[in-house]
């Protein structure tokens, strides 16, 4: 199954997944750069692969209301959550197997250890504030 491309119309299934307790792997891109072109098809096969989590792909045009002001400087950047916890936020070179380690030494934490994490440094807390894709969908919806 490949990655779910962000659009209005979903963004419950995002939340359901959200709500579940799943791992939200999002790539923020833009449908103007090359590189996320090229990246998308890499990322697409990494969903394939890891049919427990949740991939999403959102273009941070056509998703403005929901990215807002997330300071995304290039591209593609990378955002995973599990529930409420932000563990990465940041640009990432476009190579899936990174992502995938990256992912893999995620989910090897325990709860605890991901929340001492989250809390860990002003930059990670400032995700959990900022970053936080249910907290987002809930501001649009209401």
């Amino acid at each position: 199954m490949p990655s779910l491309f962000l659009v209005p119309e979903n963004f419950p299934q995002l939340s359901t997944a959200l709500a579940e307790d799943k791992w939200i792997v999002a790539s923020l891109c833009a449908a103007w750069c090359d590189v996320c072109k090229q990246y998308r098809a890499g990322f697409d096969a990494l969903a394939d692969q890891h049919t427990n989590q949740q991939f999403v792909w959102i273009d941070i045009e056509d998703q403005a209301d929901l990215v807002g002001d997330l300071d995304v400087e290039n591209f593609p950047t990378i955002l995973i959550q599990r529930g409420d916890i932000v563990v990465f936020y940041g640009t990432m070179i476009p190579e899936p197997s990174q992502v995938a380690r990256l992912l893999q030494a995620q989910i090897e934490r325990t709860q605890d250890e991901l929340m001492r994490e989250a809390a860990s440094t002003p930059e990670r807390q400032n995700w959990q504030r900022e970053y936080n894709l249910r907290s987002r969908l809930a501001d649009l919806a209401s």
